[in-house]
């Protein structure tokens, strides 16, 4: 099966629960387990330190935001390990953020 969706339109976005209020989310995958969504980010972003279970992928689409006393501007990506504590996060002026979890094995 072929999932396509534009990344770009305005719909389908929805309140990003366990986020800070005002954040975003789109979900463009959600199977076996893996999980790609963009996460928009509003202004005065900030949430805690955590880990996951997945492997992370981040590539900053618009916008910047800082963790661990770096800023990860707009073309930037990221690869945090699984079980690697990262945060906490902030975005002074908000982001949109291509986060993708993928099993390791």
């Amino acid at each position: 099966m072929i999932h396509v969706k534009n990344i770009y339109d305005e719909a389908n976005w929805e309140n990003a629960d366990g986020y800070p209020k005002g954040t975003l989310i789109k979900t463009l995958r959600d199977e076996d387990g893996m999980k790609t969504i963009l996460l928009k980010l509003p202004a005065g972003f900030n949430t805690e330190a955590h880990s996951h279970i997945f492997n992370e992928q981040h590539f900053v689409l618009k916008g910047e935001y800082e963790s661990e006393g770096k800023l990860y501007s707009e073309g930037t990506y990221r690869l945090i390990h699984a079980h690697k504590n990262h945060g906490p996060f902030t975005s002074k002026k908000g982001a949109v953020v291509l986060i993708i979890w993928d099993s390791i094995k």
